[in-house]
């Protein structure tokens, strides 16, 4: 689903404590990382634009690039928004039914998004589409998320984090919020992204109605 910045609000909901300062200095470097890519890519486009490059108009070595981000790939694809997500699930009601708690915290989450940093998304929804190297990689690094996802429920529930049920659920909510981000960048990135994440979980909750 994970601010130009990509610093987490420390005023959100279920926001993280406040960082040290070792840990703002590697998140200040990874967002360099970041904004010179996509600023490389947006000048010159994706396959031409090199990891020396980046280093580079970053201001980083090569070495510097590669402890951060393990390929080109990732530093499209990764954010800081995971534990905030995460956080922010931990801190609904534990009656609430999982999906209705996935569903308001990624309303939240993706308001928020749109409203600071729409242009970023558009540009990595678009390269999602045009680039199948990033495409694939979208998929490996799900994994990631599923597990912090699988982990919270586990914990709301008292089940383990590798209980079935909860891993089919964490797959299915992610799934189909990879399809609705493809499908909006396939159509030109028109229409309302959260309505249309709103009807991936109907579909996910109420079963396909044809």
């Amino acid at each position: 689903m994970a601010a130009t910045s990509r610093t987490p609000s420390p005023a959100a909901p279920g926001a993280q404590p406040p960082m040290g300062l070792r840990e703002r200095k590697k998140l200040r470097t990874r967002v360099a990382i970041r904004q010179a890519t996509y600023r490389l890519i947006s000048e010159q486009g994706y396959e031409a634009t090199t990891i020396e490059q980046i280093a580079e108009a970053a201001e980083v070595s090569p070495s510097t690039v590669f402890r951060y981000f393990a390929t080109k790939e990732d530093i499209v694809l990764t954010d800081e928004y995971d534990p905030v997500m995460a956080a922010a699930l931990r801190s609904r009601p534990l009656d609430e039914p999982p999906l209705e708690s996935i569903r308001l915290m990624m309303r939240e989450a993706l308001t928020s998004f749109i409203g600071t940093e729409d242009e970023e998304l558009r540009q990595r929804t678009r390269l999602m589409v045009e680039v199948p190297a990033i495409r694939a990689r979208m998929t490996e690094t799900m994994s990631d998320t599923a597990k912090l996802l699988s982990e919270v429920l586990a914990e709301r529930s008292g089940r383990g984090a590798d209980d079935l049920e909860i891993r089919i659920f964490v797959a299915a909510v992610l799934g189909a919020l990879r399809e609705v981000t493809l499908y909006w960048g396939e159509h030109g990135l028109e229409g309302d992204l959260v309505g249309m994440i709103d009807l991936a979980l109907n579909t996910l909750e109420g079963g396909l109605r044809l």
